[in-house]
């Protein structure tokens, strides 16, 4: 008999237990000292992951911990390198866009590192109680987040209406792990597995689960119609947080997703895909089509990460190896192009002005160079045009969709990109032709750089050799 917490539960969970105690560690840390907690936290679990990595290549199979609750494996680690360099990146630009906000506080640093411990579960997690743990954990976390700038009232309302309509998402797919709790008689992925094997597929409750998860999945996700609360929420929040938002928190969700709908939904195809048909098609359309009208261009990147969450379900519509592949690619290069977006607009953060308006980003190449040819880049990304890594992001996702035969799904996304070229050459137009008016300092510090550094590197790299990212692809 096992004992009830063993070396193999132990060394499974360092990762989340290293993160959740420098959380706790950095609110408590004297004035100043919150992000250096932060860096040493990921250290320390980017140090445990890779260990957790060569010992599930040297064994052949993933670390199976908790009696089934956790499962180590190639998804979850990927995913789990993705949360660290997400967190990296938005908390060194997060100390000087706090300082001139006047909210230069610890427990930011600390909220960072406790949302990212419950993210670590969405990836890891192969028991619906531990993942709705840890589901609770990252959203409380961003709930905090999001209206951290106590002053201002746009992001006390966006805090406000993403807890509202988040915990209203909470009750369906609750609802929805209930239902499959109940059809299977266990909590655990591989048993309701098993349970579910033995029902009939046209069962009306096997169909209501699938429809409360789904739905429930689709608000985390920011897929349309359940992306209500990413506008506000993305506008309103601190700029580095809606940074982290809009890639951590989407890839979780996704890795949520994939446990699921390839675990013990994976044989009942024919009820979800039409619905993940229609949630693809919906933020393709409601997304590219509502982004062309904003002049907040945070807003704007808020609409068209509704497109991108419709992109990344046409992989997993597919069904197959190749959308499997594709959906990590693009998850993948999908943070690099968006943080560097996003981070670009940290720069243009000055004392009263928030610096995301398309008027702010008015003769940017003439007051920072680099800037604008870095925020160039990244948006011709986030379109997919080559040779950056978006066209590798969305190729994969095409091929995936012709090699299942779904032909026009893959030629719609392939119009939707030029509808998003139109809104994102909105932004190029505005820094490079526009007159700059009334010239305004920019905020530029050491970790602005850095971080635009290295998402500019991925950005660029993973478009002309992405070898390296595919082969780790493949080996998950």
């Amino acid at each position: 008999m096992t004992g009830y917490y063993t070396s193999s539960d132990n060394f499974a969970l360092l990762p989340a237990t290293l993160l959740a105690l420098f959380g706790l560690a950095a609110m408590f840390f004297p004035r100043r000292g919150g992000l250096v907690l932060l860096l040493m936290g990921e250290g320390f679990t980017g140090f445990m992951l890779w260990r957790q990595w060569s010992f599930v290549e040297a064994n052949g199979s993933p670390l199976v911990a908790f009696q089934g609750g956790l499962t180590i494996d190639g998804m979850a680690l990927f995913f789990n390198a993705i949360f660290v360099l997400a967190a990296v990146l938005c908390a060194l630009v997060s100390y000087r866009y706090l300082e001139i906000a006047g909210e230069d506080r610890n427990e930011y640093y600390g909220l960072m590192l406790l949302a990212q411990s419950g993210m670590f579960f969405l990836a890891a997690g192969t028991e619906l109680v531990t993942m709705f743990i840890g589901l609770e954990t990252m959203a409380v976390s961003f709930y905090i987040l999001v209206g951290f700038l106590r002053a201002d009232r746009r992001s006390n309302e966006a805090a406000m209406k993403y807890l509202l309509l988040g915990a209203f998402s909470t009750g369906f797919l609750v609802y929805g792990f209930s239902l499959l709790y109940g059809l299977s008689g266990s909590t655990r992925l591989a048993e309701i597995a098993q349970g579910l094997a033995r029902l009939d597929p046209t069962d009306p409750l096997l169909l209501l689960a699938v429809a409360t998860t789904g739905a429930g999945l689709a608000f985390k996700i920011g897929a349309a119609p359940f992306h209500m609360w990413i506008p506000d929420a993305y506008e309103g929040a601190p700029t580095p947080v809606t940074a982290y938002l809009s890639v951590a928190s989407k890839a979780a969700a996704f890795a949520l997703m994939l446990r699921i709908f390839r675990g013990p939904l994976g044989d009942f195809r024919d009820l979800w895909q039409p619905m993940a048909v229609a949630l693809a098609v919906a933020s393709l359309t409601i997304g590219n089509l509502a982004a062309i009208s904003q002049s907040n261009v945070k807003r704007m990147l808020a609409y068209s990460s509704v497109a991108h969450a419709g992109y990344i379900l046409l992989g997993i519509i597919a069904g197959n190896d190749m959308g499997y592949r594709g959906v990590l690619v693009y998850v993948a290069v999908y943070a690099f192009m968006n943080l560097g977006a996003f981070l670009v607009l940290v720069v243009l953060r000055r004392e009263g002005i928030g610096g995301e308006s398309l008027d702010d980003l008015n003769g940017l190449v003439k007051r920072g160079p680099v800037y604008a040819v870095l925020m160039t880049v990244f948006l011709l990304s986030l379109a997919g045009i080559p040779p950056t890594a978006g066209f590798i992001a969305k190729y994969y996702v095409f091929a995936a969709l012709i090699e299942a035969g779904q032909y026009v799904l893959a030629v719609a996304g392939a119009l939707y990109i030029v509808v998003s070229l139109y809104y994102y050459l909105r932004v190029v137009r505005a820094m490079f032709l526009s007159d700059a008016g009334q010239p305004l300092p920019l905020a530029g510090s050491w970790g602005v750089r850095i971080s635009l550094a290295a998402a500019a590197l991925g950005t660029i790299a993973l478009g002309i050799y992405p070898e390296p990212l595919l082969r780790w692809v493949n080996a998950c």
